[in-house]
């Protein structure tokens, strides 16, 4: 099994203006050779100024979302060759956010993945329970399904992340225990390797949800964690900085 490489990946949501581009900057100009891979998802406005900013950079870009056709008649989306053509590198897909706005099914994020792999893209799965299924003692069911469903046969460990995000912890400051962590992404990594074989121990699982400086270090220690998918905290360069520094040690 080769060392799985930190991911810390920012997920700005529907936030930033062009002036948003100077935070992005000073996290690049803060980490020019990073040991961790480090990547930016701005709202699709910002996909292609934020590529040309930071080319050349360590920070990779992303999407946030695509759409599973190439092209069409779908207006108002984007699809993954566009993203791609703008200077993404990979692209979320099946975000929480998605799921519960735009009724995205587990069928709708697997289409979204393969078409974000096809167009040469890496794609972060995301998946995560709900707090009623949380307490419902339900969060392994579901992230069994959600796996199942949302990742397609294509995936490799160089064209797959998966992000997992129980949807109570994010943007709430509430966080699981790290025994839950713990639980979640060993699971998750059975899982994987049960279907995929072998390989799947090099596919990076990303934790989501309130991650911040102060917890990060703790979170990146746990077993098969390969990094996070930092929301709110990922707007601030100072902020986002401290993640990244958390997961250089």
């Amino acid at each position: 099994m080769a060392e799985r490489r930190m991911l810390i990946a920012g997920n700005w949501k529907m936030n930033g203006l062009a002036s948003q581009i100077a935070e992005a900057e000073a996290v690049a100009d803060t980490w020019r050779a990073p040991k961790s891979e480090v990547l930016i998802c701005p709202p699709a406005t910002l996909v292609g100024a934020l590529a040309s900013a930071l080319g050349g950079s360590a920070v990779a870009v992303g999407g946030q979302d695509c759409h599973a056709e190439p092209s069409g008649a779908h207006t108002g989306d984007i699809s993954a060759q566009m993203l791609k053509d703008s200077g993404a590198r990979f692209c979320l897909t099946g975000h929480s956010e998605r799921r519960t706005d735009h009724g995205e099914s587990d069928a709708d994020v697997q289409a979204k993945s393969h078409a974000a792999q096809a167009a040469g893209l890496i794609a972060v799965i995301c998946i995560g329970e709900t707090l009623d299924e949380r307490e419902g003692e339900k969060t392994l069911d579901v992230i069994r399904a959600q796996l199942a469903g949302s990742v397609p046969d294509t995936a490799t460990a160089a064209n797959t992340v998966i992000a997992y995000e129980p949807v109570w912890a994010i943007g709430t400051g509430l966080v699981p225990t790290i025994a839950q962590i713990s639980e979640a992404h060993d699971f998750m990594r059975a899982e994987l390797v049960a279907r995929f074989g072998a390989q799947a121990n090099d596919m990076r699982l990303l934790y989501g949800g309130s991650v911040k400086p102060a917890n990060a270090a703790e979170i990146f220690a746990v077993e098969n964690v390969d990094g996070a998918l930092v929301g709110g905290a990922s707007l601030k360069a100072a902020d986002f900085n401290g993640i990244i520094a958390a997961a250089e040690g």
